[in-house]
């Protein structure tokens, strides 16, 4: 049985051929998938499915990544969640911002959306 197939995973994007594409290759890759278009979506999921990785797009509508990401590092039952920012910016400020809110990769827009999921599944060995 692949390691992935227990694993939940979170995807908050607002571009639908972000979230479309990265849930296509997730669920390919044998992970439990859920997506979410805003913030306030993302807090209910959170809430109910306690995933193990968050990708999280840092402009959001409703909320920003930053605001669900100190969520998610609040909780009990999430604060080890693995998060993934994913921003249109790339400065050092942008990357030293994301550090700040603990997150444990930074993924510059545009991405391959192949790149991004070889790099969660690089993150799923420090979840198990």
């Amino acid at each position: 049985m692949d390691i992935q197939k227990s694993i939940k995973v979170l995807i908050v994007d607002d571009e639908p051929n972000i979230l479309l594409s990265l849930e296509f290759l997730m669920k390919k890759e044998g992970y439990i998938v859920f997506i979410a278009r805003d913030g306030e979506e993302a807090f209910d999921i959170i809430k109910r499915e306690h995933p193990k990785i968050v990708l999280i797009d840092t402009m959001m509508p409703k909320v920003d990544g930053y605001k669900i990401c100190k969520f998610i590092r609040g909780r009990r039952e999430t604060k080890v969640t693995k998060v993934v920012f994913l921003n249109d910016k790339s400065k050092k400020e942008d990357i030293e911002n994301a550090d700040s809110f603990y997150a444990n990769l930074y993924i510059p827009k545009p991405f391959s959306t192949r790149d991004c999921v070889t790099k969660i599944n690089m993150l799923v060995s420090e979840v198990i």
